[in-house]
């Protein structure tokens, strides 16, 4: 019998191994787990009660085990996505995230692939103090000299970061390494030489034992952490390619330390014409050595790749200026509270989100939505922490102070999004798992069929060939090429205004053939403004006070403009009861004991207000010419109507038309009327659209595209569209929308305009291009490399592989991946 069972707390692949190996070891239980979806398909001989493989999978760990049901579908923003937890800054993670979001507290090696745990940024600025060496009370924000001795200060806390230590410690290494490997090499080589003039010195015996001697530093202290991992590797039977290293090296080493101490044992085949056994320590030394410039390399690159978030948060200020009492105070930005009146001086960077209360001025915003051109602000605007203010001073009202600050989140999503996996990263994954095995396989056999069927000498033939497969073939390169890709990637989009929350919608997004999209916020400007309140009794003061006092207490747009109107006119605003929002349709309540409501056609027959002809006639005239009307019903009668306008952003025309280009349909949905949606799609040249959108119509309309199976993702800026970017493949935010709306989505647009999809579409084909040349390369690397490695080419050619070239070779590869990978560093979005 067969069943399938949902199971819960799995993050990783390692898990998902747990937890099927855990229930295969179970009597007459056969079960298959999968990881996405969660899902273990177990064959029993007999029923067995669902609390046994409870106690089997506790056993395990932190994993539940219940009957699959149907209803237990997860949804599309239940997805299980591997990202790190929030508190991942500031600790180590393997780079090719081999335990998912599992971080560590301290430095060392992952115990899965035997990689150097990374250090994920601490994302907070701090700022470096100056003091002098031989005065510790003097104490400067800056560097410069000391006032009484005159040396130069040093920081109070070490320049470099842990990675540039960690780079810092392997070149110190590099250099043992080479400043021994190379005399081994030159006494090896040296054989080559006519009348080898090293003989003249000493003899071939004592040669052998220089080399040995001088290969004990390159062995025991430079490389020796090579031969750790690939002992935790094989008792772990996480195989990866410190296994492949460590046996390759390793064998050459120990082959030459018994032919060096006990040459008696070996037969004719391994001895020189002297009688001496041919050693293997050059081979040794350089391959470590070559091993290790590779490792080097990659730290090098691994700290590039985190440049991004490094350079945001340069961004954030450490300082701010505090106004108290009507003086000014320096304080720290970790001081700052809510509601803290701060002076933002000229030039300087704003330290919290928050609004001008006092002043005007132009910002460069250009760090947080790429755009160039300075925004002009004045009172009651919105300023962003690490813009820079431009000529003159201003007094603003902190709002988001600390982790809440836009800044904050976009370090935090672009620190998250990079560390996360590409769907397209199991399929490196899954072939790992068997890549190992299968090498070291290759190379016992490599050895064989030399040792049988090669030439004299056979088995030193087959030794060394063997030594250079399991050389060659290292899975670094395999592992990398996804990651690295989905790091510098996701932190071009961020230095340009996309904030992408993680791999998957990454992946997915050059996928998307459909793009819904909101009107209002997203389309349009989102700052509707009242252009006329039409009464059909002559008294438009009345109603606009009527309306306006009805809308103080909604937070829609199309409300705030109102009640800006009537402030605008110095319009009294009175109490209202009974306060309804109705969603998609408009809002009532009593206003001085008068029932008022104002909205579309459907609130008004909802209402069970009667439209008069003469005022439906100009409400469909004002529609057509793209404007938004709502209808105002006092006491069930409608008397008039409010238009607004808002206009379409300049971006959104030529945003639609390069999407529509790419062959992605664009569809706007929006809650407005047939005619004002007409109108907008008629300038937009769009040729679908759907007026008198609910929430839920959306959602529907979404799921019905999705079962057609198109890829959709959905442009969004309001609460009402959280459900739909939930829905959607790809939720696309407005960074300019609500905090629910962003929230809900996969990708957030700082500026907030179609643009952004734009670049968002780019930057995914640009990153999944690169992927894709990394993955190719690996895979072909491997499948040339190998087999010349075992020798294929030496009946044709005469050409075989040495073991010091593979390892070249090998380090090669897995540098030239994330160079390639670095590349993305310089596309123009």
């Amino acid at each position: 019998m067969k069943h399938n069972y949902t199971i819960t707390g799995m993050s990783c692949n390692g898990c998902r191994t747990k937890v099927e190996k855990n229930l295969n070891a179970l009597e007459g239980v056969e079960a298959v787990v999968t990881l996405d979806p969660p899902i273990a398909t177990i064959t029993m001989q007999k029923p067995i009660q669902t609390t046994h493989f409870q106690e089997a999978l506790s056993a395990a760990g932190n994993y539940s085990i219940k009957v699959f049901n149907p209803n237990d579908v997860l949804l599309p923003t239940e997805k299980v996505v591997v990202t790190p937890p929030k508190n991942a800054a500031g600790k180590y993670y393997c780079p090719m995230f081999c335990e998912g979001d599992k971080v560590y507290d301290k430095a060392g090696d992952c115990p899965v692939c035997g990689m150097d745990l990374v250090k994920a940024p601490d994302l907070i600025a701090t700022k470096t103090l100056f003091t002098c060496p031989m005065h510790p009370e003097i104490i400067e924000e800056a560097p410069g000299s000391c006032s009484i001795c005159g040396m130069d200060l040093v920081p109070m806390e070490p320049s470099e970061s842990e990675e540039d230590q960690s780079y810092l410690a392997l070149v110190s290494k590099m250099k043992i390494a080479v400043l021994f490997t190379v005399p081994i090499f030159i006494i090896a080589m040296s054989d080559m030489i006519p009348n080898n003039p090293l003989l003249k010195i000493m003899d071939t015996s004592s040669w052998n034992w220089m080399q040995f001697a001088l290969s004990l530093p390159v062995v025991f202290y430079a490389t020796w952490m090579f031969f750790v991992r690939a002992w935790k590797s094989i008792i772990s039977w996480n195989l990866n390619m410190f296994t492949l290293i460590g046996i390759g090296a390793g064998v050459a080493f120990l082959f030459s330390l018994f032919g060096l101490f006990f040459p008696e044992l070996f037969p004719y085949e391994f001895k020189t014409h002297t009688g001496a056994v041919h050693l293997y320590f050059e081979a040794t030394t350089v391959i470590l050595t070559l091993v290790l410039l590779g490792q080097l390399l990659e730290a090098r690159a691994h700290s590039r790749t985190s440049g991004a978030i490094k350079e945001l948060l340069k961004l954030a200020p450490t300082e701010a200026t505090l106004v108290s009492d009507g003086v000014d105070k320096v304080i720290s930005v970790h001081d700052i509270k809510q509601d803290d009146l701060l002076r933002v001086k000229p030039g300087e960077k704003i330290p919290v989100d928050g609004k001008i209360t006092d002043g005007e001025t132009t910002i460069d915003e250009s760090m947080i939505s790429g755009e160039p051109i300075p925004v002009d602000k004045k009172i009651d605007d919105s300023v962003i922490a690490g813009t820079i203010n431009g000529n003159k001073s201003f007094v603003m009202i902190a709002e988001k102070v600390g982790s809440d600050t836009l800044l904050s989140q976009i370090v935090q999503m672009v620190n998250s999004a990079s560390r996360s996996r590409a769907p397209i990263q199991k399929l490196a994954d899954r072939i790992a798992k068997y890549f190992v095995p299968i090498v070291v396989i290759t190379s016992i056999i490599t050895f064989f069929v030399w040792a049988n069927f090669g030439p004299e000498p056979a088995m030193v033939y087959g030794f060394i060939n063997a030594i250079a497969v399991l050389i060659i073939a290292c899975p670094c390169a395999l592992g990398l090429a996804t990651p690295m890709s989905v790091m510098v990637g996701v932190g071009k989009g961020a230095q340009s205004g996309v904030l992408i929350k993680n791999a998957e919608a990454l992946e997915n997004m050059d996928k998307v053939n459909v793009l819904i999209t909101d009107k209002t916020g997203t389309i349009t400007e989102g700052k509707p403004s009242v252009e006329k309140v039409y009464s059909s009794q002559n008294n438009e003061d009345a109603l606009l006070q009527k309306i306006a006092s009805l809308n103080q207490y909604s937070e829609h747009p199309l409300a705030e403009a109102v009640v800006h109107f009537a402030r605008a006119k110095e319009t009294a605003l009175s109490e209202v009861k009974d306060f309804e929002a109705i969603t998609g349709k408009g809002v009532v309540g009593t206003v001085d004991n008068t029932k008022v409501a104002l909205g579309n056609k459907s609130l008004m027959e909802q209402v069970g207000a009667v439209i008069d002809a003469e005022i439906d006639s100009k409400v469909v005239t004002e529609q057509k010419l793209g404007k938004t009307v709502s209808y105002i019903s006092v006491d069930n009668t409608v008397l008039g109507y409010v238009t607004i306008t808002d206009a379409i952003k300049p971006t959104s025309v030529a945003a639609i038309a390069d999407l529509m280009s790419q062959g992605v349909e664009v569809i706007m949905l929006t809650g407005d009327n047939e005619n004002t949606a007409r109108a907008v799609a008629q300038e937009l040249n769009l040729t679908s659209f759907i007026a008198g959108c609910l929430p839920e119509d959306k959602l529907k309309e979404i799921k019905k595209l999705q079962d057609q199976g198109k890829i959709v993702a959905m442009a969004g800026d309001g609460i009402n569209d959280a459900p739909a970017l939930a829905q959607a493949d790809i939720g696309i935010a407005m960074g300019t929308g609500t905090d629910v709306a962003i929230e809900s989505a996969k990708i957030t647009l700082v500026k907030g305009d179609l643009q952004g999809i734009v670049k968002a579409k780019k930057l995914s084909h640009a990153v999944m291009k690169n992927i894709n040349q990394n993955l190719f390369f690996a895979f072909f690397y491997n499948v040339l490399g190998i087999p010349i490695a075992a020798g294929v080419l030496y009946p044709f050619f005469g050409l075989l592989l040495s073991p010091m070239i593979a390892a070249l070779a090998m380090s090669f590869s897995s540098v030239s991946v994330i160079a390639n990978a670095l590349r993305l560093r310089n596309l123009k979005l």
